[in-house]
């Protein structure tokens, strides 16, 4: 029986990196995977998923709008899919992420997703919120604060480096405007 997978992460805990990792093995065996990533993250230059270690990836991009679920087993029809790779997957509408469930459980294709847990303010995002819920695997990846504990956290900051308290719940960005913290320096940062 596939599984739906919610690997979930801070900045910079090799989210990007895990999913092309997997990618190449699927592929090294023969096996075709299928990889989608949020059209709204346009940061790199290149191909649309690409981790800070270089390794990078073409995928198709998903909005509010995509019908994950019907494009994905539209693609199986033609080609069999071993598996659906999701990276920055906080960005899934709750629709969407129920809709990579019913790939698991319908057509048998495991679904991984990767992504944020939560966002500048400590907030679920609603797409990992149906993960957390969902997922019949959980599995936290790990970052490490500048202290040396594990970081859970994503401090934004602004340009000189200070800490953001306010503003909408995406906005694009790595390391110029975000930080990966343990909760006691978030805080900390924040009532700063």
């Amino acid at each position: 029986m596939a599984k739906l997978y919610f690997y979930y992460a801070s900045m910079n805990a090799g989210k990007s990196t895990t999913l092309l990792q997997a990618a190449f093995n699927y592929r090294e065996r023969g096996m075709e995977p299928m990889l989608w990533t949020a059209a709204l993250d346009n940061r790199s230059e290149g191909l649309p998923i690409a981790s800070r270690i270089g390794l990078e990836a073409d995928a198709r991009r998903f909005t509010p709008g995509t019908n994950i679920y019907r494009e994905s087993l539209a693609q199986h029809e033609q080609t069999p899919l071993a598996c659906v790779l999701i990276d920055e997957a906080q960005f899934l509408t709750a629709d969407q992420a129920w809709q990579c469930a019913r790939l698991a459980d319908e057509a048998s294709i495991p679904v991984l997703c990767y992504g944020l847990r939560t966002d500048f303010r400590g907030d679920l995002f609603p797409g990992s919120a149906v993960l957390l819920g969902i997922a019949d695997q959980l599995v936290e990846l790990k970052a490490v604060c500048e202290c040396g504990r594990k970081a859970t956290m994503n401090l934004r900051v602004d340009a000189r480096g200070q800490a953001v308290r306010q503003g909408a719940q995406t906005e694009i960005g790595g390391n110029d405007r975000y930080v990966a913290l343990c909760r006691k320096h978030f805080r900390e940062a924040l009532a700063g």
